[in-house]
């Protein structure tokens, strides 16, 4: 199934995020950040398609179910390691980004080990809101530094950290109660 579109389209995200890593790299280079925010959308879009053109298709693979979610972890985390090192989010806004990274490691950990189990932990929808408020707060950010005179666009981005922050840590909180639950 490699040769399907959609997963065509989760390895290229893979893929692109060394690229948007060296867009990101040297935090004055604005073209850079500018360069990293239209990849990322085209990241995020492709993300969308690929799940788009697997159901429509029914070519729904085990890999791409398999490598759809590594590959957004890698692109969120590349990302979120990315701006605390430029300092973009830096000060007391680290804390909301290690409570996403933190909550990605960990629910990921969790779906391996009730995979084991066969037993099925569903995206919820409030997951869904938090992966919303994730992008947006990422996607503003990177736009932040590509415009840094306009400072509501940085503060659009960390108002969105935070309260993907808190959706991270209820959705991953209710997650953990699901998994506590098999774990004896």
């Amino acid at each position: 199934m490699l040769n399907s579109l959609p997963n065509i389209l989760t390895l290229s995200r893979i893929f692109a995020v060394p690229i948007l890593v060296g867009f990101l790299w040297d935090p004055k280079w604005a073209t850079g950040y500018l360069f990293a925010f239209g990849l990322y959308c085209l990241m995020g879009i492709t993300d969308y398609f690929d799940g788009y053109l697997a159901r429509a298709q029914g070519t729904v693979s085990k890999m791409g179910v398999f490598l759809d979610p590594i590959a957004d972890k890698i692109m969120i985390a590349a990302v979120v390691l990315m701006l605390v090192a430029t300092r973009d989010i830096a000060g007391w806004h680290v804390i909301a980004a290690i409570v996403i990274l933190l909550r990605e490691i960990a629910v990921s950990g969790l779906r391996e080990f009730l995979a084991e189990l066969r037993v099925s932990m569903p995206v919820t929808r409030l997951a869904k809101w938090k992966t919303t408020f994730q992008l947006v707060s990422l996607g503003a950010l990177i736009l932040a530094g590509a415009f840094p005179s306009e400072e509501w666009i940085k503060l659009t981005g960390l108002v969105s950290l935070w309260a993907a922050a808190a959706l991270t840590a209820i959705t991953g909180w209710d997650y953990l109660r699901v998994g506590i639950k098999h774990m004896d």
